[in-house]
């Protein structure tokens, strides 16, 4: 069926029958390449190595789905990937499950699937198992994915709050706040000089990479909802320590500055899809550092503060001269980023 002259998702596709199949073997087999999901069956098959293994989950409704430097295919699977990679693990497989509106252009659900397959190649994963279904016009804003990752974490790997002391230095690996503006801007046509793009990348690259040269790796957290501010309050309060940032060192470009401060928000709360925070022992914060510059996802990585003893607190030292408490986000200033 055509609507406006484009094919449209029917809710045919979602009931099993020969349209279900046809979705799957000519749109989703055509760029999701795995052996594994071709076989078709309930559940995916694999092998297993010895070690620990890491699973997460999540559900991207991102509104638009599409916006500068992504859409929500490649979201779901960078977004899934993160937090396999700031976890310590090396992504292998994801799962999959679409939820499409009725009238859904099939062109722009093939573009979606098509950025998810180059994300998975970026990421080195396949996706081996998944699922469709399709409801009715009005009763959901075009598609919505879920995936679940699972990875292995690497040998001698031990990150986690228990780890984390006095002293210890905090990194970000670049800009902050880039996602949040680039889909507010896309969502609300605001038209900002040079406009900003998302940083929506797999990151299992760069955490790779530091965890093999690194061994004071504390903890690594993936800087999405919340942003940095919050983020940073989360391992504050689970650890009893308090952190210090320095606002002068924190990097957000010029772009993300400049509509943030005509919007009215805070870049430490924007949503970021390709920054993470490092808490690494002192005496390799500026080895770790270089070794984040070295990647192209890091090459404005900078140590941005320090873990001082306290009593779960997030304190940052203005540009001013002056000291700020920051807590967790309250409400959401930019709702549906992910």
């Amino acid at each position: 069926m055509k609507e406006n002259g484009r094919d449209i998702v029917l809710l045919a596709h979602g009931d099993g029958g020969a349209l279900t199949h046809e979705l799957i073997n000519n749109l989703f087999l055509r760029h999701f390449e795995s052996n594994i999901l071709k076989t078709l069956t309930d559940a995916a098959v694999f092998s297993v190595n010895e070690g620990r293994m890491a699973i997460t989950t999540d559900s991207f409704v991102v509104d638009p789905p599409f916006f500068p430097g992504g859409d929500v295919g490649k979201l779901a699977v960078c977004g899934t990937v993160n937090d396999l990679a700031v976890s310590g693990a090396r992504p292998v497989y994801l799962t999959a499950s679409f939820i499409l509106e009725e009238g859904l252009p099939l062109a722009d659900l093939e573009s979606i699937v098509q950025s998810m397959a180059g994300a998975c190649g970026v990421a080195g994963v396949e996706i081996v198992t998944g699922d469709t279904k399709v409801v009715e016009k009005g009763h959901l804003d075009k598609i919505f994915i879920n995936t679940t990752g699972v990875g292995y974490i690497f040998p001698g790997v031990d990150l986690g709050y228990h780890r984390i002391k006095p002293g210890d230095k905090v990194l970000v690996n670049g800009s902050l706040g880039q996602h949040g503006i680039a889909v507010l801007c896309k969502r609300y046509g605001f038209d900002f000089a040079g406009q900003v793009m998302s940083d929506c990348a797999p990151l299992n690259g760069i955490t790779s990479l530091l965890l093999k040269e690194i061994r004071g790796i504390k903890i690594m957290r993936d800087l999405t909802r919340g942003g940095l501010a919050t983020t940073a309050k989360e391992i504050a309060s689970a650890c009893g320590l308090d952190i210090w940032l320095d606002e002068n060192c924190i990097p957000v470009d010029a772009g993300v500055k400049g509509a943030a401060e005509m919007l009215g928000l805070d870049p430490l709360y924007l949503a970021n899809e390709g920054k993470f925070m490092v808490i690494v022992s002192p005496e390799e914060a500026e080895k770790a550092v270089a070794v984040m510059q070295g990647h192209e996802l890091g090459r404005d990585a900078s140590i941005i503060g320090e873990v001082k003893p306290g009593k779960g607190n997030v304190y940052l030292s203005t540009s001013l001269g002056g000291t700020k408490l920051l807590d967790l986000m309250a409400g959401s200033p930019l709702p549906r980023i992910c």
